[in-house]
C-alpha cells in the first residue's frame, strides 16, 4: 500500500524570507513552448530549454506558454499558461519547499526514495512523498486530482483522503474541499492537457 501523502488547504500564499542561492543547480528546464521569464535575485531574463534552475529562482510562463522542469533527480514539474513556480528551498533527493500559482502536474516515480517536499499555493499546502497529481484551475474551481498514489486534504477543519482516480474541488481560498469523487475521463484529459500532458 503506497504511503499517504498529505495536502493541507492554506490561507493566501505565504511571504517567504529572502534566502541565498545555491551554488550548484538543483534543476533544469527540460522544454518550453512559448515564452517564460526566469527571475533570479533582482534580475529577470527569458527562460530557455537547458537553463539551469537554482534555489530561489522563479519561473513565470506566458499567457499561451508551457514549461517542463526537472528537479534533480527525476522529479518533473509541468506548468500551464500564466503559471508561477518558485524554488524556495530545495536539495536533491531530500526535498524542500516550492511555491506555485496556476496549473501544475507533479510527477515523481514511486520507485524512488521518498522526497520531503512541500508545495504551497494560495489554495493549498501539499506534502509530497512521491506521486503524480494535478493541482490547479479546473472547471471554475481549484481542483486536485491524483493519478497515482494518495494525498490527504485538510481544510476548514475537514479532511479528505484521495486515492488514484479521485479528486476534490475547492471553490475559493479557505473553503472546505468537496467530497471525494471519481473524476471523469474528459475532465482528467482537460486537466493534464492544460499543462501540455496526456494522462
Amino acid at each position: 500500500m503506497p504511503a499517504t501523502r498529505r495536502l493541507f488547504l492554506a490561507a493566501p500564499a505565504l511571504l517567504l524570507a529572502t534566502r541565498g542561492f545555491a551554488q550548484a543547480p538543483v534543476g533544469v528546464t527540460l522544454a518550453l513552448t512559448g515564452q517564460a521569464i526566469l527571475s533570479r535575485g533582482n534580475a529577470e531574463q527569458a527562460l530557455h530549454p537547458d537553463d539551469p534552475l537554482h534555489e530561489g529562482d522563479t519561473v513565470s510562463t506566458g499567457a499561451t506558454s508551457l514549461a517542463a522542469l526537472e528537479l534533480f533527480t527525476a522529479t518533473r514539474i509541468n506548468l500551464g499558461p500564466e503559471a508561477r513556480f518558485t524554488l524556495d528551498r530545495f536539495a536533491a533527493d531530500l526535498g524542500g519547499t516550492i511555491t506555485i500559482g496556476g496549473a501544475m502536474v507533479f510527477d515523481r516515480p514511486d520507485t524512488l526514495a521518498p522526497l520531503d517536499l512541500e508545495v504551497q499555493s494560495t489554495f493549498a499546502r501539499i506534502g509530497v512523498r512521491g506521486t503524480r497529481f494535478f493541482a490547479g484551475p479546473s472547471r471554475g474551481v481549484f481542483g486536485i486530482f491524483v493519478q497515482r498514489g494518495r494525498v490527504e486534504v485538510m481544510a476548514a477543519g475537514q479532511t479528505r483522503h484521495i486515492g488514484a482516480g479521485e479528486g476534490v474541488n475547492i471553490p475559493a481560498p479557505g473553503a472546505a474541499p468537496s467530497e471525494v469523487s471519481i473524476w471523469g475521463a474528459e475532465r482528467i484529459v482537460e486537466a493534464f492537457t492544460s499543462v501540455g500532458l496526456t494522462p
